[in-house]
């Protein structure tokens, strides 16, 4: 089942996008949730001529993307923590903490947008998240969890 996504869904596309999904997940999920709709013909050809009008629009956010990639290569995040024995952390650190983190430093990035890599954080150290700010414009942050004092 072809369909065009109206959102941006995690593992599957991005707005706007043309993907063949199998029936049920198409019947039952994307299209009651609003999440997509089906790729007639005619849908196609309204899809290719609002992307080629949108096309000037995409060019400034991107660039506006990129200048945020840059502001967020400056920073360096540490999040502190509560520490229990060794460096284990009391709970853990997740992507909340992180835009959290971020949003004190001036920058408003939901936190879907924010992957760290492998999950959760239960340790003190260093780590590092993966921000997507735009489709084509991804960050690796690098961020540190330390101790709280």
């Amino acid at each position: 089942m072809e369909l065009i996504l109206k959102e941006d869904v995690q593992d599957l596309g991005f707005k706007d996008d043309i993907v063949s999904v199998k029936n049920g997940y198409g019947r039952n999920f994307l299209i009651p949730q609003g999440l997509a709709t089906l790729a007639t013909p005619s849908a196609k050809k309204v899809l290719a001529e609002n992307l080629r009008q949108r096309a000037h629009k995409e060019k400034k956010i991107i660039d506006e993307a990129n200048k945020t990639a840059e502001a967020l290569k400056q920073l360096e995040i540490r999040i502190p923590a509560k520490v229990g024995a060794g460096d284990k952390l009391f709970g853990s650190v997740t992507t909340i903490d992180l835009a959290a983190a971020l949003d004190k430093e001036g920058h408003q990035i939901d936190r879907k947008f924010i992957n760290i890599k492998g999950g959760a954080i239960k340790r003190t150290g260093p780590y590092e998240a993966i921000i997507r700010l735009h489709r084509e414009v991804i960050v690796e942050f690098p961020f540190e969890v330390i101790a709280e004092a």
